[in-house]
């Protein structure tokens, strides 16, 4: 009966990185069956940044970029030899289950991820996040955009009266009532990053009777990102 799985065959390009994308299926309804602050509860990203530490770890990415309930892997070393049945259905499995341990809450539904493969070329790597910060900073831009709305009209309204607003529009209209974009926290715009840092250890070498410098590296979370820029993925070893 081994025929009849027909797709198990497919893989990913040979010796290519990829980006493993996830969403949260259907999670406009789990926010409001979890009661979420909005626009941005605070306690649901940190659950966020702690699944993506779990990926860091168990897959060894190069980066992880996430906003709202999207999850973006850059991978140089391909798991499961590159078949795409294995990695779609392994890291949306894993992924739900780390959601799920972290917010250790009763779910009325249980919450599960999606996952694509896009394989990626070096020179689209920055175009690539950058594309993606930018969803995040239109995600910010709406989010405060339509609960502010909410807070002066009725739900229709409010929703009827967004749809014919761009993003500039909204940032204007935030201001004009006292809510300036600039200052809320730096994730909220740009994203939550986890990648590797290194950092200075000083040791006695007692062979050589004096003290010895050496770097060891760590997975960091960055809740402080910068517009993703060549300078950065440069320094963080994504790219040379």
């Amino acid at each position: 009966m081994k025929e009849y799985e027909v797709y198990s065959s497919l893989k990913v390009p040979k010796n290519s990185k990829i980006i493993i994308r996830l969403d949260g299926r259907s999670f406009h309804q789990l926010a409001q069956d979890l009661n979420l602050v909005k626009p941005y509860d605070e306690n649901f990203y940190q659950v966020i940044a702690n699944v993506c530490e779990d990926l860091f770890k168990e897959f060894s990415p190069l980066f992880v970029y996430t906003f709202s309930d999207e999850i973006s892997l850059l991978l140089d070393k391909v798991p499961f030899d590159g078949r795409i049945e294995k990695i779609n259905s392994v890291i949306a499995s894993f992924t739900s289950s780390s959601f799920v341990i972290h917010y250790n809450t009763q779910f009325k539904k249980p919450p599960s991820f999606d996952s694509r493969i896009i394989p990626i070329l070096n020179d689209d790597i920055i175009k690539y996040f950058k594309w993606r910060q930018d969803e995040s900073w239109r995600n910010c831009v709406n989010a405060h955009g339509i609960s502010y709305l909410k807070s002066k009209y009725s739900n229709t309204e409010a929703n009827d009266k967004i749809k014919g607003m761009n993003s500039s529009d909204i940032h204007e209209l935030l201001f004009q009532n006292g809510i300036n974009l600039n200052d809320i926290e730096t994730y909220k715009k740009r994203g939550i990053g986890v990648y590797r840092k290194n950092k200075k250890v000083v040791g006695f070498n007692k062979k050589e009777n004096k003290n010895q410098t050496s770097y060891r590296s760590y997975v960091y979370t960055d809740w402080e990102l910068p517009k993703f820029s060549e300078e950065f993925f440069k320094e963080i070893g994504v790219i040379e």
